[in-house]
């Protein structure tokens, strides 16, 4: 069969809806794309937001990335997401077992190998036909009319304040993201009194975080412990403390959320941790902008250019 898929532009992606819906596919080939699961399966995967787990393509499965936290939703005749780097839209219209997708529109950040791979895959793969639905409980299977698989779950959105936010990639102004250095961690909690703390990749972070119904944050100057690490961590460390002390755009959607300084577009994307992380970074963790961390350094505002 031969696929049709246009190149992507900076601002839209004339696919058909099913290539961009195909990353979205049940993650065992042949499990659940074949069931019957009742009447109208398609009307129950509208109004909610599914986690795309992996693509099967010529029997071959591709995993997103965990960094990633694609996910797709189906909502008053549209559909919408994020692949892993890039948000899209469209239209959509349910049918009783079927799901058919109209021209997407589509940002263009380029991002790593994997998350870009993964992007290309589904596109490549899905640009032709219709998706066949297959509801089992809280996953969903979307089939192409070539076979291809999209393996979908049900997950619910990670909130914005309490959640440990695992920072993953840096933003360099010029819609280009690129994952933290190997070896490099770094992740920041909002509490619920209006503060934000966790680790920058070298040292220890907290500082005062107004939320705001605008979709911005206003950072206070960043109180930081004061080590010295390897340089990938204290560049990384640098590039994270220049979006304090400032008023920054968030977009918050599932278990993704984005930082963006709006004077230089410098930011950090960062996806909800799984559970089991350090300390004070769960649900209602609360921090104080005046502690010092677990280490013998001592705590102090830095600029980004400390260290």
């Amino acid at each position: 069969m031969q696929k049709q898929r246009s190149t992507l532009s900076a601002v839209t992606v004339a696919v058909a809806a099913l290539g961009l819906l195909t990353a979205c596919g049940t993650e065992k080939a042949g499990s659940e794309g074949s069931k019957d699961v009742g009447a109208a399966p398609a009307a129950s995967v509208t109004d909610r937001q599914w986690h795309v787990e992996s693509i099967t393509v010529d029997g071959e499965t591709t995993k997103a990335a965990s960094t990633a936290a694609a996910h797709v939703s189906f909502k008053d005749g549209e559909v919408s997401g994020n692949l892993g780097c890039n948000g899209f839209g469209g239209k959509a219209t349910v049918e009783r077992d079927s799901i058919e997708v109209g021209r997407l529109t589509q940002t263009e950040m380029a991002c790593g190998k994997k998350i870009t791979g993964f992007e290309n895959r589904a596109l490549d793969a899905l640009a032709d036909g219709s998706l066949k639905v297959a509801v089992d409980g809280d996953r969903v299977t979307l089939t192409t009319s070539a076979g291809d698989r999209i393996a979908l779950t049900a997950k619910a959105p990670a909130p914005l304040v309490g959640t440990k936010w695992a920072i993953g990639s840096l933003v360099d102004g010029k819609n280009t993201a690129k994952s933290l250095p190997k070896g490099v961690e770094a992740h920041l909690t909002f509490g619920e009194d209006g503060t934000v703390r966790g680790n920058l990749g070298c040292n220890d972070v907290n500082a005062k975080a107004e939320v705001r119904e605008d979709g911005k944050i206003k950072l206070g100057p960043a109180g930081a412990t004061r080590k010295m690490c390897p340089a990938d961590e204290m560049k990384t460390e640098r590039a994270l403390l220049a979006l304090f002390d400032s008023t920054v755009d968030y977009a918050h959607e599932g278990d993704r959320l984005t930082l963006t300084k709006p004077s230089d577009g410098k930011g950090a994307g960062a996806t909800a941790a799984k559970s089991g992380g350090k300390p004070g970074s769960g649900p209602g963790a609360k921090s104080d902008p005046g502690a010092k961390s677990d280490s013998d350094a001592t705590t102090g505002n830095v600029s980004p250019d400390a260290g």
